[in-house]
């Protein structure tokens, strides 16, 4: 405890000598002597790097050229890859020059609409390395939806691939680009596309040039000095409607705080192999898929497939025991599937994943009942923690790297060094004892989070707007007595039932402990007398009938939080509508029950629980 006790001190005294000294991980070309600086809205202002040198060429130089950097996994097609960091240097200084010929320089922006593959990670990598701005779009999303972020970006390259391979589903995306290509406004002048094995693209007309061909003839390309102000890419959130959200992160705050973040919260060593079950086109597959672990001089896995399915509800702990992985780091919502696919472990291997110290959550509040499960089934600890797109790295955690050993189902832990949390009224008030408000925390914001909105500063400066000096998280939630922050969902998730206001994470989190139920969700729906009301979806797991699950939802929610937030209206459903990323969408169910139009979200992984719930509840199509 007293490493994190005295990095919180010492960060809170001085915070620019704290991230000066952490910067001195980073390989530099000038180093930064500036901390924070206010008028460029920036640290390490006068600081000079690459990061693709940081996470790939300098392990080559400094003696692990001949250790495994990447391991890929790939279920869905039998395929597994390894290459070493001097395998992974030729492969990105490759595909770099291949960008390079095709006019990109420093600035440029690149579109990567790619799937779980190993040149997806080169391209990004290439991208920093020759001072390009890439913009990774989540393969198979709808073509309005990539029009979009290729208008706001305005790319001078597409990279793309012939296919992605979701589940058991293949996904051309040949149709899926030539019609967002027509849609936008923006010419992209080239498009280069990778030919999968599993199915191969028509390049017939000319519309895209062959990736591989290109490569053949592309020399390699040097790493070129970028300041730490630079940008190093553009992340467009989840939301899909209006105007897209390009979160711009820089190069040096970036380095500094990802590299940090692997020794002091993961507590990883170099050499140790790291695998975030996620992808690319989220902001974990960013951070903890491609940079940090490789800025850290660690092993990553990049895996191609699903928690079940693919083939089955174990092929997660085989993935973890055949590449020894040491820390693991998924969403909730795929432990979640795991159980309910495998509650008794018989899939769990024999060896107990020797290799496995932590495991580690975080994409949507962590249910206290499946962290327990998660515990007991493989001894170790289980560690949920919290952070956002815009943040970029972890706000709230159990720093393991820093000693912490302190858990508490339902909360995501202390500040990690560097942020500063708050809970406020509306008003801009402090919220007393263990009351609910909004969280924000103190600026400036540390090294790595975003900064700025792609060309939409009134955006970015919204987010600072309404509590001056503070950062607006967006989120709700409260401090209990022992310093435990518990994220208990967004701001519009705080219901106000008949002038109480109330958390749907907390009666979610009491729905998850009932025998039978497998997820929940609550949601506010609107009421003539109270306002609002609670309202819940539970997916079942056991046998009981739906009657005796509903009565035992009910029961329990009252027994736990009271007669004021007892939910009564409760649907046992199939399954519950989710992005890709695997949050659930509860402002489709949030319309669902308001009876209002439902629009399908292009982010969405199963589009038929929304049509089963419509069609269970009776409600006309919308």
């Amino acid at each position: 405890m007293h490493e994190y006790e005295k990095s919180i001190a010492d960060n809170i005294a001085d915070p620019d000598r704290f991230w000066l000294e952490a910067s001195s991980e980073i390989d530099w070309i000038a180093a930064p002597t500036i901390g924070w600086d206010e008028d460029s809205n920036s640290w390490f202002p006068d600081g000079q790097l690459n990061s693709c040198y940081n996470a790939v060429d300098r392990h080559v130089d400094g003696g692990r050229a001949d250790q495994n950097a990447v391991i890929y996994e790939s279920p869905v097609t039998g395929r597994r890859q390894t290459f070493t960091y001097r395998e992974l240097q030729a492969e990105v200084a490759r595909t770099a020059g291949m960008i390079a010929a095709q006019g990109v320089g420093k600035g440029d922006r690149v579109i990567i609409y790619m799937p779980m593959i190993p040149q997806t990670l080169f391209a990004m990598l290439a991208c920093a390395r020759i001072g390009a701005i890439h913009s990774v779009v989540f393969g198979g999303f709808a073509p309005p939806e990539l029009a979009k972020r290729i208008d706001d970006a305005e790319p001078r390259l597409l990279l793309t691939a012939s296919c992605g391979i979701e589940g058991q589903k293949v996904i051309p995306y040949q149709p899926l680009v030539v019609e967002s290509l027509a849609q936008a406004r923006h010419p992209v002048p080239a498009v280069l596309l990778f030919q999968r094995e599993t199915l191969r693209a028509d390049l017939g007309d000319g519309w895209a040039q062959d990736w591989s061909e290109q490569l053949a003839k592309a020399k390699p390309a040097e790493c070129v000095p970028l300041m730490s102000s630079d940008p190093l890419y553009i992340l467009y959130t989840s939301g899909t409607t209006g105007t897209p959200k390009g979160v711009v992160r820089d190069n040096g705050g970036h380095a500094v705080a990802l590299e940090w973040s692997m020794r002091h919260v993961y507590g990883l060593k170099p050499g140790e192999c790291f695998w975030a079950a996620s992808d690319v086109g989220w902001v974990v597959g960013h951070s903890y898929i491609v940079y940090a672990p490789l800025f850290a001089g660690a092993t990553v896995v990049l895996y191609e497939g699903k928690p079940v399915g693919t083939p089955d509800a174990g092929e997660f702990w085989r993935v973890i025991e055949r590449n020894r992985v040491s820390v693991f780091f998924t969403a909730p919502t795929a432990i979640r599937a795991i159980r309910k696919e495998d509650e008794d472990g018989a899939l769990y291997p024999a060896s107990n994943l020797p290799s496995l110290r932590a495991v580690f959550l975080a994409g949507e509040r962590a249910d206290p009942d499946t962290i327990k499960w998660l515990e007991k089934r493989t001894g170790r600890p289980v560690i949920d923690h919290w952070w956002q797109t815009e943040l970029g790295w972890p706000a709230l955690a159990t720093c393991a790297g820093l000693g912490d050993v302190r858990r508490k189902a339902g909360s995501a832990g202390f500040p990690v060094p560097g942020y500063q949390f708050h809970v406020l009224d509306d008003d801009g008030k402090p919220v007393s004892g263990e009351g609910v408000g909004n969280i924000v925390i103190d600026c400036p914001l540390p090294p790595g989070c975003f900064k700025g909105l792609w060309s939409n500063d009134e955006g970015f400066q919204k987010a600072f707007a309404s509590y001056p000096g503070y950062y607006e998280t967006g989120d709700a939630g409260f401090c209990d007595a022992d310093g435990f922050m518990h994220v208990m969902g967004r701001t519009d998730d705080i219901i106000n039932v008949a002038g109480h206001r109330l958390s749907t994470g907390q009666m979610e989190g009491a729905l998850a402990e009932v025998d039978g139920v497998s997820e929940c969700a609550v949601i506010g729906a609107d009421d003539m007398l109270k306002g609002m009301i609670p309202v819940a979806f539970v997916v079942a797991s056991g046998q009981q009938s739906e009657a005796e699950l509903v009565t035992a939802c009910i029961a329990h929610a009252r027994s736990e939080i009271g007669a004021v937030a007892s939910v009564k209206t409760i649907h046992v459903v199939g399954a519950l509508p989710k992005t890709r990323s695997g949050k659930i969408l509860r402002s489709s169910l949030r319309s669902i029950a308001n009876g209002q139009d439902v629009t399908m979200p292009s982010t969405i992984e199963n589009p038929d629980a929304i049509e089963a719930i419509l069609a269970q509840l009776d409600v006309s199509d919308h």
